[in-house]
């Protein structure tokens, strides 16, 4: 029994962090990236760098998500041209029309997985060309580049 309570105690114990990863700003956003997102009935989501999303603004080849929560938002702002998602589920119509354009998922950094999910949901909705920007609005700032301030609601 009290193996089990060990067990659950730990068990909340990470899910308590994961909850507040979005967050924190710590030296683990620092982190090498992790493995893929895979969807259930999809193929897994590539992960592209700053660098890569700079190049697709400015090329305009691709279509921005920002998953992140009104308070991050409000703290690092938003890449320019970025589409404000309200939540992890998302109305599909925000998407472009055209389910092979190229999706850029982003949230707060490497240990947020709000951009997972909604990436998640693009590629589980037939979208063909979906990523995630894995260091987030906090690597977007640390590398320099520009930002919207967040619309006010």
């Amino acid at each position: 029994m009290i193996i089990r309570i060990a067990k659950l105690s730990i068990a909340g114990a990470v899910c308590a962090t994961l909850a507040v990863a979005c967050h924190s700003s710590s030296s683990a956003d620092k982190a090498a990236p992790s493995a893929p997102v895979v969807a259930a009935d999809a193929k897994p989501v590539a992960e592209v760098t700053v660098s890569d999303v700079e190049t697709f603004i400015k090329n305009k080849s691709a279509t921005v998500f920002d998953a992140n929560d009104a308070d991050t938002r409000k703290e690092y702002g938003v890449v320019p041209g970025a589409v404000l998602l309200d939540h992890k589920d998302y109305q599909l119509s925000v998407l472009p029309a055209a389910k092979s354009d190229k999706l850029v998922f982003y949230c707060g950094g490497t240990q947020c997985r709000a951009s997972d999910k909604a990436a998640a949901r693009a590629a589980s909705a037939g979208y063909s060309d979906v990523s995630v920007m894995r260091a987030g609005i906090r690597g977007w700032k640390d590398a320099g580049q520009p930002t919207s301030p967040a619309p006010q609601s």
